[in-house]
């Protein structure tokens, strides 16, 4: 790590989130010199970026003043989302705390943080009330922080914008909750990466606090009527019914839309609140092209049509560890087939499946699987795929999560379906000569208990038809690359 004090060196908190994982680009173009805290090296390897000589990654606790050291101002963009919401508060508020105290002893000069945008009080929502318990967190050690509290970010992979989206996709007519009449003041995420970068250049908004929104105030009625029009849908008839609370919010977006309820519900209940600005002084010291809602709207339709999303909300949060397969029952269905082709293209046919591609076979139980993980909880299908070809560690694959990647010889999913177990498919490759190589398929399951039991012996039956035809699709994918 270069040991150098330097006023061009930064630090992000938060940078494989999806902000983090904007703005860490835009930083470098512009000139600066960044520091990613990071609780994995892995989960930054595939993006472009990553191996820029300006940016330095480190794996540490927020609580570590080593990681901080010689930056002087350090981007907190760091949020945990659960259904429990005292204990992503307590969680949120206890990092927020430990970062703050680390940045004192570290010597850092400025904090920069993306907050929430929303009325003050009692009516607050828990949602919204701790961010505000983060923005004092960070300021309890004296350090001046510079806030932007944001509403809605319409971007192509954020959370709010895929709720909208898959909403009005999905539902031609929809019982909503009264919070569809609930006003909101939503942004581009292109011009919230340009208040957080522009902050850096002027030393003014240093230890204020700034709402951030687009040229608009709208109700969520109003924007499901504009984005159905930019999908080119029939107008949506929407009923509000009043005695939707939160809970049964958060279980709608759940069965409609790729998030789970988990995320659901603390963002159904920060809807209750109109979240407008209430004052635009950042305008003028940052200015900037504003979008409307309209335009937000079409150009995040267009990065997810050209297949240029870089980051989206599934890429956020912490992976768990494998499961000790060396303990305990763990069944393994390992398959192996010769591909004529190179291990490079054997390996971008693994990497294809999920999302709008399918799984080479069998799709419909896959779709039938996915839907019964939505009933219980669990995210069924509907996250697909950041980009059609190419995956990154940590990213998720439909009810899948990247936990290992070496390019052209192994690409490691874990299962975050609903399980009485866990569960883990792998793909190894291995070349024989410059066009053969051979591919092995494994999947691994950790039975929970008598059900975990039942549960394989109820799905070998049909693993045949399921991996045996995934493998085979996988071999003729790869060599319809050869001529």
């Amino acid at each position: 790590m270069n040991t150098t004090s330097d006023g061009r060196r930064v630090a992000i908190a938060g940078v494989t989130g999806y902000i983090g994982g904007r703005l860490a680009p835009q930083l470098l173009a512009d000139g600066y010199t960044v520091r990613c805290l990071v609780r994995s090296a892995a989960k930054l390897a595939g993006r472009d970026w990553s191996d820029n000589p300006n940016v330095e990654i480190v794996e540490s606790p927020l609580n570590n003043p080593a990681a901080l050291e010689n930056c002087q101002v350090a981007f907190y963009l760091v949020h945990s989302m659960t259904s429990a919401a005292a204990r992503y508060a307590d969680e949120d508020r206890t990092l927020a705390l430990g970062f703050a105290q680390a940045a004192k002893t570290a010597g850092v000069q400025r904090i920069i943080y993306l907050g929430g945008l929303g009325e003050t009080g009692p009516n607050l929502s828990e949602h919204l009330a701790s961010r505000r318990e983060v923005e004092s967190a960070l300021a309890s050690t004296g350090i001046p922080v510079t806030v932007f509290r944001a509403a809605m970010i319409i971007g192509s992979g954020s959370a709010s914008f895929e709720i909208l989206r898959y909403l009005v996709e999905r539902l031609p007519i929809m019982v909503t909750p009264k919070w569809v009449s609930t006003k909101c003041q939503p942004i581009a995420v292109r011009n919230v990466i340009g208040y957080l970068a522009g902050a850096l250049a002027n030393p003014t908004t240093t230890g204020h606090t700034y709402d951030i929104g687009g040229p608009e105030v709208l109700t969520y009625r109003q924007i499901m009527t504009i984005m159905a029009a930019e999908l080119k849908l029939r107008p949506r008839v929407i009923i509000p019914l009043p005695f939707f609370t939160p809970k049964l919010s958060s279980y709608w977006i759940h069965l409609v839309t790729p998030l789970s309820n988990d995320i659901g519900k603390p963002l159904a209940e920060g809807l209750k609140n109109p979240v407008v600005c209430r004052e635009n002084s950042i305008r003028p010291l940052i200015p900037q092209n504003l979008l409307n809602v309209q335009q937000a709207i079409a150009a995040a339709l267009v990065k997810i049509a050209q297949h240029g999303v870089v980051t989206n909300w599934a890429m956020a949060g912490p992976i768990p560890g494998d499961p000790d397969w060396a303990g305990g029952t763990v069944f393994r269905d390992s398959r192996t087939i010769t591909v004529n082709a190179p291990a490079s293209s054997a390996f971008r046919a693994v990497c294809r499946v999920g999302g709008g591609h399918g799984w080479y076979a069998a799709d419909w139980l896959w779709k039938v699987r996915g839907w019964l993980d939505r009933l219980v909880g669990g995210p069924g299908l509907r996250r697909g795929r950041r980009d059609p070809e190419r995956v990154g560690y940590g990213e998720a694959l439909d009810f899948w999560r990247v936990t290992g990647i070496t390019r052209d010889r192994r690409l490691a999913l874990r299962a975050e379906m609903k399980l009485p177990g866990e569960a883990q498919l792998e793909f190894e490759i291995t070349p024989i000569d410059d066009t053969h190589c051979t591919l092995r398929q494994t999947a691994l399951f950790q039975p929970r208990g008598l059900l975990g039991l039942a549960y394989w012996y109820s799905v070998v039956p049909l693993h045949h038809v399921v991996f045996r035809g995934m493998l085979n699709g996988i071999q003729r994918e790869a060599e319809k690359e050869i001529p």
